[in-house]
Parts: structure tokens; sequence; C-alpha cells
């Protein structure tokens, strides 16, 4: 074994058993190469493998910090808060009645005859001409509708984001990303090889001037941007900014992915990038946000040219979706139910932002009363990853550190997102009083 790699396993023992608490700060590396007697470059060496693990963060002008800890187990939190584990980094909205609601389809399709025919075979990426016009009712909006012979499935929405990006960036490739982005991107851009490219953002979201600017340092492969409730500062790109965005493409010769997963809460949300440059945009999207992620299926909306490639990698990475999921998701659309289920999750929202006001009054927070998550800026002078360690510990809340969303070295703020859609009204609004009350104290 590589000689940093035994040493970095040596640190993260030491992590692992608490000898090193997150929070703690690691030495310069310098000083960190003359205490283990190893050259200079060997020790920048244990540091990013202790960075690519998880374990630690580094933060410029700060040092390198341990990252918090897991969760721990639920017992364990519970004795030291007196109170359950609350989970607030899954972010799964649930709308009253959303089971009965789903279980319409689901009856339906326990007949022999339509469960033999979800299930005989597996599906194909393209699915059914039955399906893909559901798929296209279900993403329509003013001002778009997609063309349903465009429409590919996917198990789910990370899995049409992971073949999209697989049909458009070889391994080695560069992908341009918003400088915070969705973790899952990261997780999927390592495992593909692919390096990730932080874009610079204003209030809109990416900034035209750095997605060039990027492009012209060295090419990019194409762009990742979520421009509708971005993931996690839930801003929205208006639309003249949308134009713009998709006549650069055009210049630059350049392919987007665009990520509309949330942009189903927003009643009058501007159209999609891929209505401006449909030619030149995959968007990808899913049922698991208006639904449930136990049964669900990723949609992938591709231009012509690119459909062969885009089902080969659906194909390929064993992502295409089941049949069964692919036939309730059919019948949900065409029965009322996730129309039904968007209505009760738009409403939820705004009850859920109206909590977050009331509980975090006085904080740096950026958020939409359309979005089920928060970003918050931290007050001085509390860190990401300490005040992370501190919830757990503390409140018995589990938070994101803003680490997790950032691209790139030394952009990690101290900021972490709430996620604010999976527990019930009363548990988020004791969470959040408890994260108040976390925040007053001294790091």
């Amino acid at each position: 074994m590589d000689e940093y790699r035994r040493i970095a396993d040596r640190v993260e023992a030491a992590v692992r058993d608490g000898r090193l608490r997150p929070g703690d700060r690691l030495p310069p590396q310098r000083v960190f190469a003359r205490r283990h007697g190893i050259a200079n470059s060997t020790a920048i060496r244990v540091y990013g493998e202790l960075a690519r693990r998880g374990l630690v963060v580094g933060e410029v002008g700060r040092g390198t910090f341990v990252r918090a800890a897991p969760p721990l187990p639920g017992p364990a939190l519970a004795e030291a808060t007196g109170a359950a584990p609350v989970d607030l980094q899954l972010n799964y909205p649930a709308a009253e009645g959303q089971s009965e609601l789903m279980a319409r389809a689901l009856a339906a399709l326990a007949r022999p005859d339509v469960l033999a025919e979800a299930v005989s075979r597996p599906a194909a990426a393209g699915g059914t001409p039955e399906a893909r016009e559901a798929a296209a009712a279900v993403l329509a909006r003013p001002g778009w509708a997609p063309d349903p012979d465009g429409v590919l499935f996917a198990g789910n929405g990370r899995q049409a984001i992971a073949a999209a990006l697989s049909a458009l960036v070889p391994p080695g490739g560069r992908l341009g990303v918003e400088a915070l982005t969705y973790p899952l991107v990261k997780a999927v851009a390592e495992r593909l090889g692919i390096r990730l490219v932080p874009l610079a953002l204003d209030a809109e979201g990416v900034r035209p001037d750095a997605l060039e600017a990027a492009h012209r340092a060295a090419p990019l492969a194409a762009v990742y941007l979520q421009p509708t409730l971005h993931n996690p500062l839930s801003t929205t790109t208006g639309e003249a900014r949308r134009a713009e965005l998709a006549e650069l493409l055009r210049r630059l010769d350049l392919t987007a992915v665009e990520d509309t997963t949330w942009a189903f809460l927003v009643p009058d949300a501007p159209a999609p990038l891929a209505a401006h440059a449909p030619e030149r945009v995959l968007l990808v999207d899913s049922l698991s946000k208006r639904l449930a992620p136990g049964l669900t299926v990723g949609y992938l909306v591709v231009p012509a040219r690119f459909r062969t490639v885009a089902a080969d990698a659906l194909r390929s990475g064993a992502w295409t979706a089941g049949g069964l999921a692919l036939a309730a998701a059919t019948r949900w659309t065409g029965d009322g139910t996730v129309a039904e289920a968007v209505a009760a999750k738009r409403t939820d929202t705004g009850a859920r932002h109206a909590l977050l006001l009331r509980r975090l009054a006085g904080h740096a927070l950026r958020t939409s009363p359309h979005a089920y998550y928060c970003w918050w800026e931290l007050p001085s002078p509390w860190r990401a990853e300490t005040f992370t360690a501190a919830a757990a510990a503390r409140a018995g809340v589990a938070v994101t550190p803003g680490s997790a969303f950032a691209v790139g070295r030394g952009t990690a703020p101290d900021a972490i997102r709430l996620g604010l859609a999976s527990p019930p009204h009363a548990v988020l609004d004791e969470a959040l009083t408890r994260l108040a009350a976390v925040a007053a104290e001294e790091p």
C-alpha cells in the first residue's frame, strides 16, 4: 500500500475512535510532514486522500478541519437531547392522503392480466407510447411541452442524471457545474471519471461570463444546471438570463443537462432552458418528489441527435425504469393522482416556509416560499462542520454542511442546508427551535 494511504488510514482511525473530533483543525501540511517524517508532497497527498474520503474539509485562509461525523445511533442521540433525532438531511415530501391516492392505481395494477403485462419483460428505455404521452403531460408547463418521442425513462431522477452525464461527458472530460451543486452530481462525476469545473453564481444562477470563461480556458464537454429552485440556494433564473444562456450554448457549441426535479413546486416558473434551446438541452426530472421515492420513474427529455447515445447509456448502466413502476406512473398521471399531490405539496411548502421564518427570524436565510429547503449562512463564529456536529450532539438534528454542495477546493462556505420536507410540521417546528438555540450558543 502507498505510504500516503497508510498515513491517511491512521488519521481516519483517530477520527473514528474520537481522538480527532469534528471541528478539530489539522496542522498545516508542512508541520504534518515534519511530524510524520515525510515529504511535503506526501503530506499533500495525505490531505487530499482524507478529503476524498469525506473526513476533512479545507477552508481558504483557515486550514483543514475534521468534518462532522456521521449521525450517531438513535438511542444515544435521544439520551443526549431528551428527544428523538430529526433528520433534516433527507428531503422527501409527502402530502396528506398521498398513500390513499396512489393506492387507486396500484389496485388496478394488481389485476393478473395487467400485472402480467407490467412485469413480463424489462421496460425499454423509451417505455411505451402511452407512457411517453403521460410523461409529456406531467412535464409540460406554460411556454413548453416536450415531444413525447424524445422522452426516455430511468429508474429515478438520479439515474437519469447519471445517464445524461455518461452520454455527454467522456472519462476525463470537463463538466461545468454551479459552484454549489447537487451532491449527487459530485458523486456521479467521481464514479464516471468526470472532472467538475465550478461556475460562479449570482442572484439568478450561473453567470454567463463565468460559463464562457471556463469553456475558453479549456473546453467543457457539457454543463449541468438547475435553473428553477436551485438546490440548495432556491434561486430561479429569469427568462432573460435563460435566453442569454441558450444563445451562449449555441455560440460555444455546448450541451446542457437541465435538472428540473423541484420545478413542479413553482406554479409560475419560467419556461425551462430546454424551451429556449431544445436542440442543446437534455432535461431530467422524476416523480420522486411529486409522489414518493419508493416506486418512481425518472424522465430524460432528449434532443433527436442524442437519443441513441442516451438510450445506450441507460441500458448499459442498468438505469432503465422497471415495468411495474412505469405502468404505475402512467396510471398516476392519467387518474389525476400526480396533479392532486402536486397541488397539496405546493400548499405544504408555504406552511413549512412560515415555520422556518418564525423560528429562524433574524438569521441569514436563502430560500423561497416554494422550496422544501433552505440555505442558512451561519452566524459568526460558527463554522459549518462544527455547527453540524453540535446540531447532532446537542439538538438531535441532522443537517447538511455547505461543503457537501461546494465544488472545487477552498469554496466550502460557513452555511448549512436544511431539508424541510420530511418531518411532520410539529417535529420540524421543534427541530428549528432547537437549531436556533444552538446557533445562539458559543461553538
